[in-house]
């Protein structure tokens, strides 16, 4: 059993650090601390027994009963369960009884005897739900949900303005728990990227409305009364408000001559962080704008780049400069932005632009570029520096699935990076993190990082368990990640991979690590795609029906899927290809072959990580 803070009786700091701690153990410290912390308690109860009794000048709360609480998550990436996990403590503290579940998890037939219900939620893709949040979503629009009369509801919607369907998935949760009946407690807020702030709003306001609405013993009281001068040494806690800066150890081009693309192998320093990871999580980079962007910038609106300015709320003092380069986004526009900046610019070409201008011609305009060129086409009039980083939204940490172990590597964590590199509206533009990475950060360079731990993209604990890995280009990094470990504990598993470049001389990441692990049997098979080799284009997708009938005895001998790589078209590509095999193969319709594909989902057999 994991620990946590709904399953113990620690709050979410000492479970870090309890569960930092205790994997590192070995039997022999376990026992001799649990004899320890027993001959403690036991001369604390000697020492009471033997001490005349005393009268505490603190009254003890009166009993009340406590309000059930149920807190859902549908997370694709692990934030939504992050947060859902400090909501969860932040009600577990003040006494109310706390469910905290996975969307799909929850059995749907209790909702109609729920009292409070709070959801917080991603939305993946075109406005679709997440993949652990699809069967209570369905259910929900479906003709099955029940009248909510008795329900109080909130909802926290995570999601990014750069997308049409922005928090797609919390707005239809919101919306569809009215109509059932169910009363709102406390209004849904729609989170940006930077959705630190907003969250915590939201948090702190739904749990004022429960408070208020319920006789509940506040935790702290009681601990108030616990006191025994116990003195535990703080030690800092890196996470992602307080990132780790870890040291670049090696920076390597993986492309060979050649190729179209410039896919770098980082490997970056753990020492000190006290960071732990399983093959499946990620880290998170805060990267820094490209300097040359951020000049062409402050040249264009002729401001002094030294000039002062707060980076946020409350009050953080930089230099105009050092606000560009490391706090806000350029890089990005958005339809919420425009319409900002409309109101700030006093730019009448900009005004009627908006005014005139319907979604299809917004969404046009904004694809492919960023604030240079917004303040180019439609330059702002007197627009003071203050005035203009409030319509910037904070730039965002990048995620990168982790490609090593942490058994085999604890003092180090390797990133598999791809370059962002095209030519759009006559300027070249970058990515922010893979630009950086490619062409300004240097061996002992520190970045400040932090892990992302993925419940969602987890692979088996069961070595009997068959394991198919799909991962074109970078999506192969958790795959390396994985059979590292395996090589690293000696567990025996049955393990496919395939895998798809451009060029077999150039693109082939890794090569030398899967012949090795293919000579040694960590890898039992790999099948290879290199699309551009060939007259005819060949993906995963074509391998995988080529050995169709192969694919589908490891489905039945119970084997776990996972794809890793892009979204918008692989990732539906091979989803098409698993269900053209199961019809092929097991003699199935669409609809049976989707329902299988699902029901793999609910066992955590079919996982994606998908962007």
């Amino acid at each position: 059993m994991s620990l946590n803070v709904i399953n113990s009786p620690f709050n979410q700091k000492q479970v870090e650090q309890l569960s930092r701690l205790l994997p590192t153990l070995t039997d022999n410290q376990k026992v001799w601390l649990s004899g320890y912390l027993s001959g403690v308690m036991s001369k604390e109860v000697q020492h009471t027994s033997s001490s005349p009794p005393q009268v505490d000048s603190k009254p003890m709360p009166a009993s009340t009963s406590t309000r059930k609480v149920t807190v859902l998550y549908g997370s694709e990436t692990g934030t939504a369960r992050l947060l859902s996990e400090m909501m969860a403590e932040k009600l577990d503290v003040a006494n109310f009884m706390v469910t905290l579940l996975a969307l799909d998890d929850f059995k749907t037939s209790k909702l109609k005897k729920m009292e409070d219900l709070l959801i917080i939620t991603a939305t993946h893709g075109e406005g679709d739900p997440p993949n652990n949040a699809i069967s209570f979503y369905e259910f929900l629009h479906s003709r099955k949900a029940p009248k909510l009369e008795q329900l109080r509801f909130s909802v926290l919607s995570l999601g990014d303005t750069s997308y049409e369907f922005f928090c797609q998935t919390g707005k239809d949760l919101d919306k569809r728990l009215e109509e059932l009946g169910g009363e709102r407690l406390y209004e849904r807020v729609d989170c940006d990227l930077d959705f630190d702030e907003q969250a915590n709003l939201w948090m702190d306001g739904v749990l004022d409305v429960l408070k208020h609405s319920s006789d509940v013993v506040d935790h702290h009281a009681l601990l108030d009364q616990k006191k025994d001068g116990m003195v535990v040494s703080e030690q800092a806690v890196f996470s992602r408000t307080n990132p780790f800066m870890a040291e670049v150890i090696e920076n390597i081009t993986l492309s060979g001559r050649g190729s179209q693309k410039q896919t770098h192998h980082l490997e970056l320093s753990l020492e000190g962080s006290d960071f732990t990871f399983k093959p499946g999580d990620s880290i998170g980079i805060y990267p820094k704008n490209d300097p040359k962007l951020v000049e062409q910038l402050l040249t264009e609106l002729t401001w002094d780049a030294d000039q002062s300015l707060a980076v946020n709320k409350q009050g953080e003092i930089r230099s105009l400069r050092e606000a560009l380069l490391s706090h806000f986004e350029i890089t990005v526009l958005t339809i919420p932005m425009l319409e900002k900046a409309e109101r700030l610019f006093a730019n009448s070409a900009l005004s009627d632009f908006i005014k005139a201008g319907n979604k299809e011609t917004l969404t046009a305009y904004i694809k492919g570029r960023d604030v240079l060129d917004l303040v180019t086409d439609f330059p702002p009039e007197k627009l003071e520096p203050e005035e203009f980083v409030s319509i910037l939204r904070k730039l965002p940490a990048r995620l990168y699935s982790i490609a090593s172990s942490y058994k085999a590597n604890p003092d180090e964590v390797h990133l598999t990076i791809g370059k962002v590199h095209y030519v759009t509206h006559g300027r070249e533009r970058f990515g922010v993190c893979s630009g950086q990475v490619s062409t300004r950060v240097e061996i002992g360079d520190k970045l400040p990082i932090y892990i992302q731990k993925n419940p969602n993209f987890q692979f088996p604990n069961d070595p009997q368990t068959p394991v198919i890995m799909i991962g074109p280009g970078t999506g192969v990094a958790p795959f390396r990640s994985y059979l590292e470990e395996l090589e690293e504990t000696k567990e025996k598993q049955r393990t496919w991979l395939f895998f798809g470049e451009q060029h077999f001389l150039c693109d082939f990441l890794y090569q030398v690590d899967w012949q090795k692990w293919l000579k040694a049997g960590v890898l039992s098979r790999m099948d290879v795609a290199f699309s551009r080799d060939t007259d005819q284009k060949v993906y995963v997708q074509h391998k995988m029906l080529e050995k169709s009938n192969e694919f589908y005895n490891w489905l039945k001998a119970g084997a776990a899927v996972y794809v890793c790589g892009d979204e918008k078209h692989m990732a539906k590509d091979v989803h098409q290809t698993l269900v053209t095999i199961l019809k092929q193969e097991g003699d199935m319709s669409e609809e049976k072959a989707e329902s299988y594909l699902q029901q793999m989902r609910l066992e955590k057999r079919y996982q994606r990580d998908v962007y």
